[in-house]
This record gives structure tokens, sequence and C-alpha cells, in this order.
């Protein structure tokens, strides 16, 4: 068996590296490389930011983003709406409607997607401490953010059943044709979904 050219400590950074989604072993070989060239510009104030977040990140106990702060800072905000949740997937969701500027309530990240097949299910994700936000009081409307997807579907439809009973409003994005989009690119799960979310022009 040939040996590794590269030191232990090289060799362990590039598997940590491959590790990460979308790099494969060549890809962090090449991130490893880069960084060495870079060392100071780079590689030693990434190495003391991947420390600090391990140190200071965690997740919010009341929504489940990820911050510094325990209440995160959207929690904390007192200007954005208390009574309307948005019930997102993953955090990366959070940040991405952020981006929007459309939601200007609260969020509640659960975490993943129902998916039997995953071995994922309801007590798996962050379903009743939802279910006790919504019943808490204060809360006029819960919008279900999951994607498109037959588990974001499943996921969706159980947490309204979850919800049923509890005085709040719930809804659903609507899917559909994007902006900018042309029918003749789109699928028909697509064009049946915008076709069902038509709206009074």
């Amino acid at each position: 068996m040939v040996s590794s050219p590269a030191g232990p400590e090289l060799d362990h950074l590039m598997k940590l590296l491959a590790r990460l989604p979308g790099l494969g072993p060549r890809s962090a070989k090449r991130v490893a490389l880069h960084l060495l060239r870079k060392r100071e510009a780079l590689m030693e104030p990434l190495a003391e930011a991947i420390s600090a977040a391990a140190q200071h990140v965690q997740a919010c106990d009341i929504c489940g983003n990820w911050d510094s702060r325990n209440p995160c800072g959207i929690c904390e905000d007192e200007a954005r709406d208390t009574g309307v949740i948005c019930v997102v997937q993953d955090v990366a969701d959070v940040w991405a409607l952020e981006r929007s500027g459309a939601h200007h309530g609260r969020y509640h990240v659960l975490g993943g997607v129902i998916s039997p097949l995953d071995g994922v299910g309801p007590d798996d994700l962050n379903i009743a401490s939802l279910a006790q936000r919504a019943s808490a009081g204060g809360v006029t409307e819960i919008i279900l953010a999951t994607a498109a997807t037959v588990d974001g579907q499943t996921t969706a439809g159980y947490i309204a059943e979850r919800l049923e009973g509890i005085d709040v409003k719930v809804t659903r994005l609507s899917h559909g044709v994007p902006m900018g989009g042309e029918l003749d690119y789109l699928d028909e799960g697509t064009l049946a979904a915008a076709l069902r979310s038509r709206q009074i022009f």
C-alpha cells in the first residue's frame, strides 16, 4: 500500500475537508493546499473563526436558529410580529427568507422533515415545541414553509393535523410558476401546483 505523501496532520485535514458538502477527496486536497499557501491571510483566520463559532454559536432555545445569542437576535427583535411563526426545515431556510425581506414575524426550525426511508419520524423533529408555542397564546398564524417535496408535504400535513384544535390559522406557502419562468420549461407537478394556487388578477 502506497503511503500518503502528506504528513499525518495534512492528511487528517484533507480527510475532514472531504466530509464537507460538495467536496470530494480531490477538491479537499485543492482546498487544503490553497489554505497552506495562504496561511496568514486565510488559514489562520479561518481556524480562529471556526474555533469561535464552535465555542459561541448555539441553537436558539425558542426557534432553533443558530446564533451566538440565546434567544437569538430574531426572537429578541421587538419590531417583529410575534403572532406569526414561519415553520422551516433548516436554518438555511431562515436565512433565505431573511434575504427576501418578505417575512417580518418569527421562525421555528424543524431540523429536517419526516422521512420514513431515512428513519426520521415526527419525534425526531422540533414539532412538539411548535405545538407548545402555538398553544401558549399570542400566536395568530403558522406559516408552513417546508419544501415542495413528498417529505416536505408529508411534514406540513402532519403539523397541520397536530395543530388542529388550537386557535391558530395554518397557512402554506404557494407553489407554482417562478418569476420569469416560462410554462414550456416547467414540470407537470409545478404547473399543477400553480393552477391550484391561482389568484384573482
